[in-house]
């Protein structure tokens, strides 16, 4: 890209406070790494998302399509307004808008210090490589799927079985099938049931969302990280630990901090599948499509129309709420130039649920990822795009569409806590996963 251009247009400091005060302090409030549920609850009932995508409406109102630069003491920090601006950026990855930006350093590095995403240079290069070696990246049927949906397949049974017997299913029972589901799936079925595993992430997630403010634990990270690498080396055949162990061979490698994100990483899906069963509780067109589809395809190997509600939730309430970048020199972006290590913000439901542009940005539409001309080249990047995009992407949509095909094979599901969803009004900019309860009945 060019070093040449104009400067960029500057937020006001009324108009900085505001997107602080509206965008980026109830984000963070919420937890970027490890969810708080009651903060998440006080964004649904003040239904702060909205309110978010309402401030940047009325500052690209006011200021153009930017980038905004922030009056932000000691910091460089553009906001950005424009759809092609999200293309040029996320095209661009890592370099020069880098990936390793310094907040998601200070986070990550609590519990993950040598993970890609927070890598630059040779070491980045390497470790993205064994990620797409390891996650089958770009295929949307991974290579070890007959085992992986079988996990799928039982997990969910135990889980319908639980709540059919309660007549009731909640979060912590359904996050806690996921996540035996995502152990077996990384490690093998010997670490099913480690809880301990997944409360030590827990624990450091919860300290990596205060970043820069609170110390990092290195006891309890060396022990957790150790804990991975030897249940690296013990994993099954097949599993994605034992693809890493056998391509890992370099010491920059650094595979336990690489599977320490994929064990992170499956806590946006286990949200995002939640909220598709809520979606498909409240939409029963929507819902009669999936499940005939899910009883076509019993293995759950190829479901793109369950694949396509998934990616409806996670543009309705994306689960990566604030995309990251950090400039590694000085770039002209569209005749603006954004200085040397100045950070970019893409705050996503910007874009997914700008009604200016998307006439079914509020609603419940699975046909916007399966209708290729009905497509635009507007930016909905749930798992990002470009180089950086998320690798698992593909691997996330097979197991989360074959965990709800189970589900809606083998039950009705009726949501009981959330009366607004339904397709008869907008759905709200921000859905609590914790509150949601749904009433259970086998078929």
């Amino acid at each position: 890209m060019a070093t040449s251009g104009g400067a960029l247009p500057k937020a006001s400091v009324p108009d900085t406070l505001a997107i602080l005060g509206e965008v980026l302090v109830p984000t963070l409030a919420k937890g970027t790494l490890f969810r708080r549920p009651k903060a998440v609850a006080v964004a649904e009932r003040l239904q702060l998302d909205e309110r978010a995508v309402r401030r940047l409406q009325k500052l690209n109102g006011k200021y153009g399509d930017g980038p905004l630069l922030l009056r932000i003491p000691f910091r460089r920090q553009a906001v950005i307004l424009a759809p092609g601006h999200v293309h040029s950026v996320l095209a661009h990855s890592p370099e020069p808008f880098a990936t390793a930006s310094s907040e998601k350093r200070a986070a990550l590095s609590h519990f993950e210090p040598r993970n890609v995403l927070i890598s630059h240079g040779a070491d980045r290069e390497l470790r993205r490589r064994l990620h797409e070696q390891a996650l089958d990246s770009g295929n949307p049927v991974h290579r070890s799927a007959d085992a992986f949906l079988r996990m799928a397949r039982e997990e969910a049974d135990e889980l319908l079985q639980r709540a059919e017997a309660a007549g009731m299913l909640e979060w912590n029972a359904f996050a806690e099938a996921w996540y035996r589901m995502a152990r077996r799936v990384v490690f093998g079925d010997s670490a099913r049931d480690d809880y301990e595993l997944t409360d030590m992430l827990a624990a450091l997630r919860a300290n990596a969302n205060w970043a820069f403010l609170k110390p990092k634990n290195l006891a309890l990270r060396t022990e957790f990280l150790a804990r991975v690498e030897d249940r690296m080396r013990s994993s099954d055949e097949g599993s994605l630990a034992w693809f890493m162990a056998r391509a890992a061979t370099a010491p920059e490698a650094a595979p336990a901090d690489q599977i320490a994100q994929w064990l992170f990483g499956f806590d946006g899906p286990a949200l995002g599948a939640f909220r598709t069963l809520a979606l498909l509780a409240t939409h029963p067109g929507q819902a009669e499509a999936a499940r005939r589809e899910a009883q076509a395809q019993p293995e759950g190997r190829h479901l793109p129309y369950l694949r396509a509600c998934v990616l409806e939730a996670l543009r309705l309430w994306p689960t990566t709420p604030m995309i990251l970048r950090q400039t590694t020199r000085r770039v002209d972006l569209d005749g603006s130039v954004l200085p040397a290590k100045c950070g970019v913000l893409i705050y996503v439901a910007y874009f997914s649920r700008d009604q200016r542009h998307l006439p079914a940005a509020d609603r419940f539409d699975p046909d916007l990822w399966l209708d290729q001309d009905s497509r635009t080249d507007w930016p909905l990047v749930p798992f990002s795009e470009g180089p950086a995009e998320c690798p698992a992407r593909e691997l996330v949509l097979m197991f989360s569409s074959a965990f709800l095909a189970r589900l809606l094979t083998r039950a009705d599901f009726r949501l009981v806590s959330h009366q607004q969803l339904t397709p008869a009004k907008p759905l709200p900019g921000t859905l609590n996963s914790f509150a949601l309860r749904f009433a259970v009945a086998a078929r």
